[in-house]
């Protein structure tokens, strides 16, 4: 790392941390409650990533009128026994211990609402690790409104202006990398997540790495 006063954006479900299938599994359990078609494993698995309202309504195919039981019932179900089935990706938390020892800052930058996305890190024991977190707001309806990951890291962004010279995002699906590049950052790709083979290349991440070892090289590089 060549520039001690970096910041590093890390997205969260599929790049820091492991579902361990509490996402699509507690997707399915909410659409059975409601007596909806469940999508096949694949579908589900692209349900993970954005707002959890466009995935029900875009994906999912969830009648207007059940997003909010839906949502309420997977919600329940993930705070009473997802979070505790989640898992830190191998060697991950080392990897952010790492950079902080390089001298970076180090953010999270997610669409996952962000009092759950605190709730999930306090819960995971990583809380500590990360100056600041970003994520949606609590309205997920609000949440669902905004342009993808832009805003969430523009935010992230302007909450350490002035203190970093160079920034890169780290993420597991392409919107990741959109929200990167609409403001003006490249994005590091990591395959452990939820990404279908090649969105990631296509949405243009500089690099694809399948080990937090590798990922702490290519950041180390690229900063």
């Amino acid at each position: 790392m060549t520039n001690s006063q970096a910041l590093v954006l890390f997205d969260l479900d599929g790049t820091l941390i492991d579902p361990a299938g509490s996402i699509t599994g507690g997707i399915e359990a909410a659409l059975r409650e409601h007596g909806l078609p469940v999508p096949d494993p694949r579908v589900l698995s692209s349900m993970v990533g954005p707002a959890l309202v466009t995935s029900l309504r875009s994906i999912a195919g969830v009648p207007e009128h059940l997003i909010d039981p839906v949502m309420g019932a997977y919600r329940a179900g993930y705070r009473s026994i997802g979070m505790a089935q989640s898992r830190p990706y191998p060697g991950i938390a080392d990897c952010v211990r790492a950079l902080r020892t390089d001298g970076a800052r180090v953010a999270v930058a997610t669409q996952k609402p962000e009092w759950l996305a605190e709730e999930l890190l306090t819960a995971q024991g990583m809380i500590g690790l990360f100056d600041s977190v970003h994520g949606a707001p609590r309205d997920e309806r609000a949440a669902a409104a905004l342009p993808g990951k832009k805003p969430i890291i523009a935010a992230a962004l302007a909450e350490h202006a002035g203190r970093y010279g160079s920034a890169l995002m780290v993420g597991d699906r392409s919107h990741d990398v959109l929200g990167a590049a609409d403001n003006g950052l490249s994005c590091v790709g990591v395959s452990w997540g939820f990404a279908a083979p090649g969105e990631l290349e296509e949405a243009g991440a500089i690099a694809v790495v399948d080990s937090a070892d590798k990922l702490l090289e290519v950041l180390r590089g690229n900063l």
